[in-house]
């Protein structure tokens, strides 16, 4: 059975940084990519965010037991196996992951206009997750 406060906690972090990052989204492109900090915070909001929803989901799986993934979005296919996150997102599930593992390893190849591209078209991703995982968890 899922422990409740871990997924409580790491929902106020994903809502709390979806706030900062709605913040960014809202500055115009030019503004942003002129200001490293901006840049800088929004690449360190996001990878928080997809940490904590990994954490989540690890959380899940494992407490559920269900099938151990391999990699981390293969965490996310794990959960839409288990209808608890919607199939029609799993492609945006699967390119959060990624782009987490792009942010730590290979962050010298980020573009700053990707990163405001991703503020600008994908943080409703983040609130389809949060709403799933709460709907059935909390």
């Amino acid at each position: 059975m899922v422990d409740k406060q871990v997924i409580l906690q790491k929902v106020n972090i994903l809502e709390d940084n979806l706030t900062k990052m709605e913040f960014l989204a809202g500055l115009p492109e030019n503004d942003f990519l002129d200001k490293f900090f901006y840049v800088e915070s929004a690449k360190h909001l996001l990878q928080v965010s997809v940490e904590a929803m990994l954490d989540i989901t690890n959380h899940i799986i494992a407490r559920e037991r269900y099938r151990s993934p391999k990699t981390y979005a293969e965490a996310f296919l794990v959960l839409v196996e288990q209808d608890i996150l919607p199939k029609e997102k799993k492609a945006n599930f699967i390119q959060m992951a990624r782009f987490r593992n792009r942010v730590v390893h290979l962050y010298h190849e980020l573009d700053d206009k990707e990163i405001y591209r991703i503020l600008q078209e994908n943080l409703n991703d983040f609130r389809v997750f949060i709403g799933a995982i709460v709907s059935k968890f909390l």
